[in-house]
């Protein structure tokens, strides 16, 4: 007889940790890391974006499955939330839906405009009066100003609201019809349902002004708002840690903080989060606990690090193959690296060599404690995940070498993780 898996639950403001798995295999270790070292974080096991799964050939119900069985068989006996991760449509929201997800992540990326920060005045209002119709708030909160706790005042000046409206007017629309949406199909089902709204997959960061308007337009019109990912400053690329000045990053990190606790209060989810290690515990002290962190790809990773400590041949026919499929597959992602940034694999003789070219960390050479992740390399295979796990035999050979090493998967990924844990811990 089947064992029956728990359900997943809301989570609300508790402090929580996304553990993404792109192979189905990744939850024991997810397990040991938070026994280890998240006392005080709570976990969402099973958690994956509609993209990660059209690109690993994998539905809602076998992510769902995959994390809770790996959840009950590594025996952790606490609760779990689910994500469904950057939802655009309908459709998503109801795939997702019917396997339980109660964790319902909204992503409007696609109506923001990317280019309006570099807008002149001149262009700035050609665009605002192509968008004019559709905004309704522009009178609201013109000429308002809003005093934070960190003392930084919000003006609503009429340019500022222009270009929110240019760069994110469109966005919060859609947002709030999805919201809506997600409480029609939750309630329809007698589910509880939470949502985040993630405007984080831009260049441009969000302002304070842009987080006001956004949180308080998507409140008044009902949205359960449980968290929110703005665009922070600096340079969050994938797979590696966090770029940018980071006393800037942390007087940034307090004023969006200090709106959260105005407007919700909300939690502020940090999205690329995986590897961030350098700011981890500025972002747990801003926002006094009440924070929710996502990580996928480098879960991933490790799964690569175990090809190559137990299977030289595949590590090394993942490198090449994902050379290979680099330029094209980087075209979502916000990374910097070129295939200059890491060696050929037929250049490299050591295998311990390519590895870290390919997946080590930077450690400080006199206290060898772990600072960051720097690798080029890494984005290189970062990007790659979906070509390389739908390959007719690199694919199945990966997933091969991890069901027969779990343990060596179980232990890479606790080490890994219980780093990220406590980086987060440390600031709360």
């Amino acid at each position: 007889m089947a064992t029956k898996l728990p359900a997943p639950v809301t989570l609300g403001l508790s402090p929580s940790f996304g553990f993404g798995d792109r192979t189905g295999l990744a939850t024991p270790g997810h397990v040991a890391s938070m026994k280890r070292a998240g006392k005080g974080i709570v976990p969402m096991f099973p958690q994956q974006s509609i993209r990660e799964m059209a690109r690993t050939g994998r539905q809602p119900k076998d992510v769902m499955n995959d994390a809770l069985a790996g959840m009950v068989a590594a025996g952790w006996k606490g609760k779990t939330g689910a994500d469904a991760d950057h939802l655009k449509t309908p459709e998503d929201v109801d795939r997702t839906a019917a396997v339980g997800f109660p964790f319902f992540t909204i992503d409007p990326s696609g109506y923001v405009d990317r280019h309006a920060d570099n807008y002149n005045e001149a262009t700035l209002r050609t665009k605002y009066e192509a968008v004019r119709s559709q905004i309704s708030w522009f009178d609201l909160y013109k000429g308002k100003s809003i005093k934070l706790k960190t003392k930084t005042v919000i003006n609503l000046d009429e340019q500022t609201l222009m270009r929110c409206a240019v760069k994110y007017g469109i966005a919060i629309n859609q947002a709030i019809v999805l919201a809506a949406y997600i409480r029609q199909v939750a309630e329809s089902n007698r589910k509880p349902y939470e949502i985040e709204l993630s405007v984080d997959e831009t260049d441009q960061p969000t302002t304070p002004a842009e987080h006001y308007i956004i949180a308080d337009q998507c409140l008044r019109h009902g949205m359960k708002l449980v968290s929110l990912a703005p665009r922070f400053i600096g340079e969050f690329e994938k797979g590696v840690d966090f770029k940018g000045d980071l006393k800037a990053l942390r007087k940034s990190l307090a004023d969006h903080a200090a709106i959260a606790a105005l407007l919700g209060p909300y939690k502020l989810s940090l999205h690329s989060g995986s590897d961030k290690l350098s700011m981890y515990t500025d972002f747990a002290k801003a926002t006094k606990g009440m924070f929710h962190v996502k990580t996928a790809g480098t879960s991933y990773l490790e799964a690569v690090r175990v090809a190559a400590i137990h299977d030289e041949k595949l590590f090394r026919e993942i490198v090449r193959f994902s050379r290979e499929r680099y330029n094209t597959d980087k075209a979502t992602y916000h990374v910097s690296a070129t295939l200059d940034s890491a060696p050929a694999e037929k250049d490299v003789a050591s295998v311990v060599e390519l590895e870290q070219h390919y997946l080590e960390r930077w450690e400080d050479i006199r206290s060898k404690k772990l600072i960051g992740f720097t690798n080029g390399g890494r984005q290189i295979l970062h990007c790659t995940f979906g070509s390389v796990l739908t390959h007719p035999t690199l694919g199945k050979e990966l997933k091969h070498v991890l069901k027969t090493h779990q343990d060596t998967y179980t232990q890479v990924l606790e080490v890994h993780f219980a780093k990220h844990l406590e980086a987060l811990k440390a600031g709360m």
